[in-house]
Protein backbone atom coordinates (compact mmCIF):
# COMPACT_ATOMS: atom_id res chain seq x y z
CA UNK A 1 0.00 0.00 0.00
CA UNK A 2 1.23 3.51 -0.82
CA UNK A 3 1.43 5.43 2.48
CA UNK A 4 2.47 8.63 0.67
CA UNK A 5 -0.30 9.21 -1.88
CA UNK A 6 1.33 12.38 -3.21
CA UNK A 7 4.51 10.57 -4.35
CA UNK A 8 3.13 9.28 -7.71
CA UNK A 9 2.23 12.83 -8.69
CA UNK A 10 5.64 14.11 -7.64
CA UNK A 11 7.30 11.39 -9.72
CA UNK A 12 5.10 12.31 -12.68
CA UNK A 13 6.07 15.96 -12.29
CA UNK A 14 9.75 14.96 -12.28
CA UNK A 15 9.16 12.81 -15.36
CA UNK A 16 7.42 15.66 -17.16
CA UNK A 17 10.31 18.00 -16.34
CA UNK A 18 12.81 15.44 -17.65
CA UNK A 19 10.88 15.01 -20.91
CA UNK A 20 10.65 18.79 -21.33
CA UNK A 21 14.42 18.98 -20.78
CA UNK A 22 14.92 16.29 -23.43
CA UNK A 23 12.83 18.33 -25.85
CA UNK A 24 14.83 21.48 -25.04
CA UNK A 25 18.14 19.69 -25.61
CA UNK A 26 16.86 18.40 -28.94
CA UNK A 27 15.79 21.90 -29.93
CA UNK A 28 19.20 23.27 -28.88
CA UNK A 29 20.95 20.77 -31.16
CA UNK A 30 18.95 21.77 -34.24
CA UNK A 31 21.60 24.12 -35.68
CA UNK A 32 24.61 21.82 -35.33
CA UNK A 33 23.27 18.28 -35.52
CA UNK A 34 20.90 16.52 -37.92
CA UNK A 35 17.65 15.72 -36.17
CA UNK A 36 17.91 12.19 -37.61
CA UNK A 37 21.10 11.68 -35.58
CA UNK A 38 19.35 12.85 -32.41
CA UNK A 39 16.45 10.47 -32.97
CA UNK A 40 18.80 7.59 -33.85
CA UNK A 41 20.85 8.03 -30.68
CA UNK A 42 17.66 8.21 -28.61
CA UNK A 43 16.24 5.05 -30.22
CA UNK A 44 19.47 3.08 -29.87
CA UNK A 45 19.90 3.98 -26.19
CA UNK A 46 16.27 3.04 -25.52
CA UNK A 47 16.78 -0.31 -27.27
CA UNK A 48 19.99 -1.06 -25.38
CA UNK A 49 18.49 -0.23 -21.98
CA UNK A 50 15.28 -2.14 -22.72
CA UNK A 51 17.18 -5.28 -23.79
CA UNK A 52 19.41 -5.15 -20.71
CA UNK A 53 16.39 -4.73 -18.42
CA UNK A 54 14.54 -7.58 -20.13
CA UNK A 55 17.54 -9.89 -19.85
CA UNK A 56 18.06 -8.97 -16.20
CA UNK A 57 14.42 -9.77 -15.44
CA UNK A 58 14.47 -13.00 -17.43
CA UNK A 59 11.79 -11.69 -19.79
CA UNK A 60 11.52 -13.39 -23.18
CA UNK A 61 12.17 -11.07 -26.10
CA UNK A 62 9.76 -11.34 -29.03
CA UNK A 63 10.34 -10.54 -32.69
CA UNK A 64 7.80 -11.81 -35.24
CA UNK A 65 4.62 -12.50 -33.28
CA UNK A 66 2.05 -11.34 -32.43
CA UNK A 67 1.30 -9.14 -35.43
CA UNK A 68 -0.13 -6.47 -33.12
CA UNK A 69 3.38 -5.99 -31.77
CA UNK A 70 4.50 -4.81 -35.20
CA UNK A 71 1.53 -2.45 -35.49
CA UNK A 72 2.46 -0.91 -32.16
CA UNK A 73 6.17 -0.69 -32.97
CA UNK A 74 5.72 0.75 -36.47
CA UNK A 75 3.20 3.34 -35.28
CA UNK A 76 5.44 4.24 -32.34
CA UNK A 77 8.45 4.59 -34.63
CA UNK A 78 6.56 6.94 -36.95
CA UNK A 79 5.59 8.98 -33.89
CA UNK A 80 9.20 9.16 -32.75
CA UNK A 81 10.61 10.24 -36.12
CA UNK A 82 7.90 12.88 -36.57
CA UNK A 83 8.33 14.20 -33.02
CA UNK A 84 12.07 14.73 -33.33
CA UNK A 85 11.58 16.47 -36.67
CA UNK A 86 9.03 18.78 -35.09
CA UNK A 87 11.23 19.54 -32.06
CA UNK A 88 13.92 20.94 -34.35
CA UNK A 89 11.50 23.04 -36.44
CA UNK A 90 8.99 24.41 -33.90
CA UNK A 91 8.91 25.81 -30.39
CA UNK A 92 8.92 22.91 -27.98
CA UNK A 93 5.74 24.13 -26.25
CA UNK A 94 3.86 23.94 -29.57
CA UNK A 95 5.14 20.43 -30.22
CA UNK A 96 4.27 19.28 -26.70
CA UNK A 97 0.74 20.62 -27.07
CA UNK A 98 0.14 19.13 -30.51
CA UNK A 99 1.57 15.71 -29.70
CA UNK A 100 -0.47 15.53 -26.50
CA UNK A 101 -3.69 15.50 -28.51
CA UNK A 102 -3.34 11.71 -28.72
CA UNK A 103 -6.25 11.01 -26.29
CA UNK A 104 -8.57 12.70 -28.79
CA UNK A 105 -7.32 10.40 -31.54
CA UNK A 106 -7.65 7.39 -29.22
CA UNK A 107 -11.27 8.31 -28.52
CA UNK A 108 -12.01 8.51 -32.25
CA UNK A 109 -10.06 5.39 -33.24
CA UNK A 110 -11.70 3.36 -30.48
CA UNK A 111 -14.90 3.48 -32.53
CA UNK A 112 -13.73 1.55 -35.63
CA UNK A 113 -10.99 -0.46 -33.88
CA UNK A 114 -12.54 -1.33 -30.52
CA UNK A 115 -16.23 -0.84 -31.17
CA UNK A 116 -16.53 1.92 -28.54
CA UNK A 117 -18.87 4.59 -29.94
CA UNK A 118 -17.95 8.10 -28.71
CA UNK A 119 -20.64 9.93 -26.76
CA UNK A 120 -21.69 13.56 -27.09
CA UNK A 121 -19.14 14.74 -24.51
CA UNK A 122 -16.33 13.08 -26.48
CA UNK A 123 -17.44 14.74 -29.71
CA UNK A 124 -17.49 18.12 -27.96
CA UNK A 125 -13.95 17.43 -26.74
CA UNK A 126 -12.89 16.59 -30.28
CA UNK A 127 -14.36 19.84 -31.61
CA UNK A 128 -12.59 21.81 -28.87
CA UNK A 129 -9.29 20.05 -29.55
CA UNK A 130 -9.50 20.58 -33.31
CA UNK A 131 -10.30 24.28 -32.84
CA UNK A 132 -7.34 24.63 -30.48
CA UNK A 133 -5.00 22.91 -32.92
CA UNK A 134 -6.18 25.21 -35.72
CA UNK A 135 -5.35 28.29 -33.61
CA UNK A 136 -1.90 26.93 -32.71
CA UNK A 137 -1.10 25.87 -36.27
CA UNK A 138 -2.27 29.02 -38.03
CA UNK A 139 1.00 31.01 -37.86
CA UNK A 140 3.05 27.96 -38.83
CA UNK A 141 0.99 27.29 -41.95
CA UNK A 142 1.17 30.99 -42.86
CA UNK A 143 4.95 30.63 -42.73
CA UNK A 144 4.80 27.51 -44.89
CA UNK A 145 6.10 25.40 -41.99
CA UNK A 146 4.62 21.89 -42.16
CA UNK A 147 6.22 20.82 -38.88
CA UNK A 148 2.94 21.43 -37.06
CA UNK A 149 1.19 18.93 -39.33
CA UNK A 150 4.01 16.46 -38.74
CA UNK A 151 3.60 16.91 -34.97
CA UNK A 152 -0.09 16.06 -35.38
CA UNK A 153 0.88 12.98 -37.39
CA UNK A 154 3.08 11.99 -34.44
CA UNK A 155 0.07 12.32 -32.14
CA UNK A 156 -2.10 10.18 -34.43
CA UNK A 157 0.60 7.51 -34.66
CA UNK A 158 0.89 7.53 -30.86
CA UNK A 159 -2.83 6.85 -30.58
CA UNK A 160 -2.50 3.85 -32.91
CA UNK A 161 0.44 2.60 -30.86
CA UNK A 162 -1.48 2.90 -27.60
CA UNK A 163 -4.46 1.02 -28.92
CA UNK A 164 -1.98 -1.66 -29.96
CA UNK A 165 -0.59 -1.70 -26.42
CA UNK A 166 -4.11 -2.29 -25.15
CA UNK A 167 -3.95 -5.69 -26.90
CA UNK A 168 -0.48 -6.69 -25.68
CA UNK A 169 -1.13 -7.13 -21.97
CA UNK A 170 0.03 -10.77 -22.08
CA UNK A 171 3.58 -9.80 -23.10
CA UNK A 172 6.18 -8.44 -20.70
CA UNK A 173 6.33 -4.67 -21.15
CA UNK A 174 10.14 -4.71 -21.27
CA UNK A 175 9.92 -6.96 -24.31
CA UNK A 176 7.38 -4.59 -25.88
CA UNK A 177 9.69 -1.62 -25.32
CA UNK A 178 12.70 -3.53 -26.68
CA UNK A 179 10.77 -4.49 -29.83
CA UNK A 180 9.58 -0.94 -30.41
CA UNK A 181 13.02 0.55 -29.83
CA UNK A 182 14.66 -1.89 -32.23
CA UNK A 183 12.12 -1.09 -34.97
CA UNK A 184 12.57 2.63 -34.21
CA UNK A 185 16.30 2.35 -34.93
CA UNK A 186 15.53 1.15 -38.46
CA UNK A 187 12.97 3.93 -38.97
CA UNK A 188 15.49 6.51 -37.84
CA UNK A 189 18.01 5.13 -40.34
CA UNK A 190 15.35 5.20 -43.07
CA UNK A 191 14.63 8.87 -42.29
CA UNK A 192 18.03 9.75 -43.78
CA UNK A 193 16.70 8.64 -47.17
CA UNK A 194 13.39 10.48 -46.81
CA UNK A 195 14.45 13.84 -45.34
CA UNK A 196 17.27 16.18 -46.24
CA UNK A 197 20.39 15.94 -44.13
CA UNK A 198 24.00 17.02 -43.99
CA UNK A 199 25.81 14.01 -42.64
CA UNK A 200 29.17 15.24 -41.42
CA UNK A 201 30.70 13.00 -38.79
CA UNK A 202 33.02 15.77 -37.57
CA UNK A 203 30.17 18.24 -37.09
CA UNK A 204 27.36 15.96 -35.92
CA UNK A 205 29.61 14.16 -33.45
CA UNK A 206 31.64 17.07 -32.16
CA UNK A 207 32.50 17.05 -28.46
CA UNK A 208 29.77 19.62 -27.80
CA UNK A 209 27.13 17.64 -29.67
CA UNK A 210 28.15 14.33 -28.09
CA UNK A 211 27.57 15.84 -24.66
CA UNK A 212 24.12 17.10 -25.65
CA UNK A 213 23.23 13.80 -27.36
CA UNK A 214 24.17 11.91 -24.21
CA UNK A 215 22.05 14.35 -22.21
CA UNK A 216 19.09 13.70 -24.53
CA UNK A 217 19.35 9.98 -23.87
CA UNK A 218 19.87 10.50 -20.14
CA UNK A 219 16.91 12.86 -19.65
CA UNK A 220 14.64 10.61 -21.72
CA UNK A 221 15.65 7.56 -19.67
CA UNK A 222 15.20 9.41 -16.36
CA UNK A 223 11.82 10.68 -17.53
CA UNK A 224 10.70 7.18 -18.46
CA UNK A 225 11.81 5.78 -15.11
CA UNK A 226 9.85 8.46 -13.24
CA UNK A 227 6.84 7.95 -15.50
CA UNK A 228 6.86 4.19 -15.00
CA UNK A 229 7.26 4.59 -11.25
CA UNK A 230 4.34 7.03 -11.14
CA UNK A 231 2.01 4.73 -13.06
CA UNK A 232 3.05 1.70 -11.05
CA UNK A 233 2.09 3.31 -7.74
CA UNK A 234 -0.64 5.85 -8.51
CA UNK A 235 -4.08 6.05 -10.17
CA UNK A 236 -3.34 5.93 -13.93
CA UNK A 237 -6.04 8.43 -14.93
CA UNK A 238 -4.95 11.11 -12.45
CA UNK A 239 -1.27 10.52 -13.08
CA UNK A 240 -1.87 10.94 -16.83
CA UNK A 241 -3.44 14.35 -16.29
CA UNK A 242 -0.44 15.45 -14.21
CA UNK A 243 1.72 14.42 -17.17
CA UNK A 244 0.27 17.34 -19.14
CA UNK A 245 2.48 19.62 -17.02
CA UNK A 246 5.23 18.93 -19.55
CA UNK A 247 3.44 21.49 -21.74
CA UNK A 248 3.77 24.09 -18.96
CA UNK A 249 7.44 23.22 -18.44
CA UNK A 250 8.02 23.53 -22.19
CA UNK A 251 6.39 26.98 -22.24
CA UNK A 252 8.64 28.14 -19.39
CA UNK A 253 11.73 26.80 -21.18
CA UNK A 254 10.69 28.55 -24.40
CA UNK A 255 10.23 31.84 -22.55
CA UNK A 256 13.41 31.67 -20.43
CA UNK A 257 15.96 30.20 -22.84
CA UNK A 258 14.67 31.40 -26.23
CA UNK A 259 12.73 34.50 -25.13
CA UNK A 260 9.65 33.30 -26.97
CA UNK A 261 6.42 35.15 -26.36
CA UNK A 262 2.92 33.74 -26.75
CA UNK A 263 0.11 35.49 -28.58
CA UNK A 264 -3.27 35.42 -26.79
CA UNK A 265 -4.78 33.40 -29.64
CA UNK A 266 -2.04 30.75 -29.27
CA UNK A 267 -2.59 30.53 -25.50
CA UNK A 268 -6.32 30.17 -26.07
CA UNK A 269 -5.65 27.40 -28.57
CA UNK A 270 -3.50 25.59 -26.00
CA UNK A 271 -6.34 25.79 -23.46
CA UNK A 272 -8.78 24.36 -26.01
CA UNK A 273 -6.40 21.42 -26.53
CA UNK A 274 -5.35 20.81 -22.92
CA UNK A 275 -8.83 20.97 -21.37
CA UNK A 276 -10.45 18.14 -23.39
CA UNK A 277 -7.20 16.16 -23.32
CA UNK A 278 -7.18 16.29 -19.51
CA UNK A 279 -10.84 15.28 -19.40
CA UNK A 280 -10.37 12.34 -21.78
CA UNK A 281 -7.35 11.13 -19.81
CA UNK A 282 -9.28 11.29 -16.54
CA UNK A 283 -12.23 9.24 -17.78
CA UNK A 284 -12.60 5.87 -15.99
CA UNK A 285 -11.68 2.95 -18.21
CA UNK A 286 -10.10 5.14 -20.88
CA UNK A 287 -7.59 3.27 -23.03
CA UNK A 288 -4.72 5.70 -22.99
CA UNK A 289 -3.67 5.96 -19.32
CA UNK A 290 -2.73 2.33 -18.90
CA UNK A 291 -0.89 2.33 -22.20
CA UNK A 292 1.12 5.43 -21.35
CA UNK A 293 3.21 3.35 -18.94
CA UNK A 294 5.43 2.28 -21.79
CA UNK A 295 4.50 4.87 -24.39
CA UNK A 296 7.58 6.44 -25.92
CA UNK A 297 5.90 9.77 -26.18
CA UNK A 298 6.56 12.17 -27.30
CA UNK A 299 9.29 10.69 -28.49
CA UNK A 300 9.01 7.15 -28.21
CA UNK A 301 10.76 9.02 -27.47
CA UNK A 302 7.15 8.98 -26.65
CA UNK A 303 6.17 7.95 -25.51
CA UNK A 304 9.27 3.96 -23.50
Amino acid sequence: MNHQPSLPYLWMLCGSLAFAAMAALTHALRATCDWQIIALVRAFLAWLIAVLLAKAAGAELVVWRPATMWTRSIAGSISMVCSFYAFTHLRISDVMTLTNTFPIWVALLSWPLLGQVPGLAVWLSVVSGVAGVALIQQPHFQEGNLAAAIALLASFATAVAMIGLHRLTAIDMRAVVAHFSGVAVFFCLASFAVFDHDFSVAENFSRHNLGLLLAVGLTATVGQLFLTKAFASGPPAKVSVVGLTQIVFAMLIDAVFWQHTFEPITLFGMVLVIAPTAWLLSRPGHTAPEAVIVAPLPFEGNQE
